[in-house]
């Protein structure tokens, strides 16, 4: 990749509060300096007295042409609850053949999961206002050198295994509250063999524990063959115990392989991954 393409600002989830304006502008004006041309789409902003910025249908139009005329990134800077409103109207055909990539996080979860089960196309779990957030320096660093060639840092993630010491396969997941929401639909990707990506920001043990309980009804630990533990924001802050690693591995039962990483998540200085595509993580032994 390099800065000779184009980059679009979409907001498919929460509308952004009106009063977050100069930021956005501030974080085009970086992507300025990245990409030839930068897109601030429609809907971008909550209208009054709602937390959308449009209805579900115009939302998922406006992402379909951005995938349609082929934009090199698409990078969405909501975040919330609502966008899986838009998974009936995308039109998947468009997106397969689309060579854009679409970048979001938390929520938009349930897009990038979606569009790999419709598709086979994989996104990038990460939230592009991290360059204008508390480790801008950082974070402009590593998205300029991404797209220039320069380096992979921003992907470059360090893992520490906490059961089994290897694993290999497509990674799907992300947000674990968002992810559920796609359980029962046909949005819902097929775990086989893959590796299950699990963060969260909110969330006490007793949340964590019923979605992790969900995911064992759904059958997902005899399917999947590994799991990546992200950052979950709520209970390391408030140094929560068991930690969401004890429950994971007592679930789990040490069956399979499991590793933590602080370095994907809902913090500011957080990297990136593709879901949809294939990693493998090894011991750092």
């Amino acid at each position: 990749m390099t800065s000779n393409s184009d980059c679009a600002i979409v907001c498919c989830s929460n509308g952004i509060e009106k009063t977050e304006k100069q930021n956005i502008i501030i974080l085009e004006s970086r992507l300025k300096k990245i990409f030839l041309d930068v897109r601030v789409e429609d809907y971008i902003y909550s209208r009054d007295n709602t937390i959308s910025s449009a209805s579900a249908e115009k939302r998922a139009a406006v992402l379909t042409k951005l995938f349609s005329c082929e934009v090199s990134d698409i990078f969405d800077i909501s975040g919330g609850d609502i966008c899986n409103e838009l998974l009936p109207y995308l039109d998947y055909d468009i997106i397969q053949k689309s060579k854009s990539i679409f970048w979001g996080y938390s929520d938009l979860t349930a897009i990038i999961n979606a569009i790999y089960s419709q598709t086979g196309k994989a996104g990038v779990l990460y939230q592009i206002r991290n360059i204008i957030g508390a480790y801008d320096n950082i974070q402009q660093k590593r998205v300029y050198d991404y797209f220039n060639g320069n380096n992979n840092n921003l992907f470059d993630v360090k893992y520490n295994m906490l059961n089994g010491d290897y694993m290999k396969g497509i990674v799907v997941g992300g947000n674990i509250r968002c992810f559920l929401k796609l359980a029962g639909t046909k949005y819902f990707p097929d775990l086989s063999g893959k590796i299950l990506l699990m963060e969260a920001l909110g969330g006490d043990e007793a949340k964590i524990r019923t979605y992790l309980a969900q995911l064992i009804q759904l059958g997902a630990f005899d399917k999947i063959s590994g799991i990546i533990l992200g950052t979950f924001t709520s209970m390391e802050q408030n140094r929560i115990v068991p930690t969401v690693e004890e429950i994971v591995l007592d679930i789990t039962k040490h069956t399979l392989p499991v590793a933590k990483t602080y370095e994907i998540g809902h913090g500011s200085n957080s990297k990136a991954i593709f879901i949809g595509e294939e990693i493998t993580v090894k011991s750092l032994g």
